[in-house]
């Protein structure tokens, strides 16, 4: 007999969540470390590490104003420095996918930057918009589209976006053809990649050779839900966690593959129907986009397992200035992306 579900019966209260961080700038990612450490990405150009006891330091080489300074808000979200998807380097560097310079870039902790990779086959990138770092300390990124303004990619026209791999100094594509590819993550054995399709409202999944090349693509849960997907993350029970960006739901998958939502904070608001009825028909604009959005955190993107015992809760977003938690049921999947 299968053990239960430890988050069968389980929504987030509103009324409990707890805030981490203030002033922040674009928090869309969030590394957790064991003794309770976060590290923020921060459109300044770098990242914003809290400390357990609240405190908090901008880690950056420049620290930049264009993403507060813009002249309208469309602009802040296309344009200038955009760290976005972060992973720890097996040192304790930290590895940035720059969603507004399209490349990969590597930091010390004490904010000395460089760039590891911008192109891939003597071409720009793209819009490289996560990084992950499996035990075999190789890198997957993710790059959502080559369209340079990328609002204007969120079409039901547009696949092109791929995974790449980048193994001793190498990068190369590994799957191609997704809808806006976002994040990525692996199973507790690493056999299986999990790859959000944001434009495709879908996750895929993909099987893991030794060598790092991917096939056996599939559907994993429902075909369509409804929703933009951002950000997915791992319990140790094997339920896959995510966020609806825009329409600001937290959800997850169980492994027999039924979808639960644990937190609404859209509630069926007309700008988000009218949102999803406007990508159906290929005509979302960026005015239907930013009309969208939540009072915890505007544009829910991320979810991460942080604290001692990994079940606290942190919610990333592209449009909050503070980060929401709560507690979770259930421990997330420990992390081999851990500097060690």
């Amino acid at each position: 007999m299968a053990a239960p579900n430890p988050i069968d019966g389980f929504e987030v209260d509103p009324a409990t969540l707890t805030y981490v961080g203030e002033g922040l700038q674009r928090p869309e990612c969030i590394l957790a470390e064991p003794d309770g450490s976060l590290w923020s990405a921060d459109a300044r150009g770098g990242v914003v590490h809290i400390r357990p006891d609240g405190s908090q330091t901008l880690v950056t080489q420049h620290a930049a104003d264009s993403f507060a300074s813009a002249a309208d808000e469309e602009q802040r979200f296309v344009s200038g420095t955009l760290p976005n998807g972060l992973a720890f380097a097996r040192n304790g560097d930290i590895l940035i996918s720059n969603f507004g310079t399209d490349r990969l870039e590597v930091m010390t902790r004490d904010g000395a930057l460089r760039v590891l990779v911008d192109q891939i086959d003597g071409q720009p990138i793209g819009k490289v918009n996560f990084v992950l770092r499996d035990s075999r300390d190789r890198i997957w990124l993710t790059i959502s589209t080559r369209v340079k303004n990328w609002m204007s990619a969120m079409s039901p026209k547009v696949r092109d976006g791929y995974v790449a791999l980048y193994d001793q100094g190498r990068l190369r594509v590994v799957a191609d053809g997704f809808a806006f590819t976002n994040e990525i993550r692996f199973d507790a054995k690493e056999e299986w990649l999990y790859v959000v399709e944001t434009g495709g409202m879908c996750i895929t999944r993909l099987k893991v050779a030794a060598d790092g090349s991917l096939s056996g693509r599939e559907t994993y849960g429902p075909s369509s839900h409804g929703a933009f997907i951002d950000g997915i993350a791992f319990d140790s029970h094997g339920n896959l966690w995510g966020t609806h960006v825009m329409t600001d739901r937290l959800f997850a998958i169980t492994p027999d593959g039924d979808l639960r939502i644990l937190l609404d904070d859209d509630k069926g608001s007309a700008a988000g129907r009218v949102l999803m009825e406007a990508f159906a028909q290929d005509k979302a604009t960026p005015v239907l986009m930013l009309a969208c959005g939540g009072t915890i955190a505007p544009w829910f993107a991320s979810l991460t397992f942080g604290g001692p015992d990994l079940a606290t809760c942190y919610i990333g977003s592209l449009r909050g200035t503070r980060i929401p938690a709560f507690r979770s049921p259930v421990a997330g999947l420990p992390m081999a992306h851990w500097p060690r």
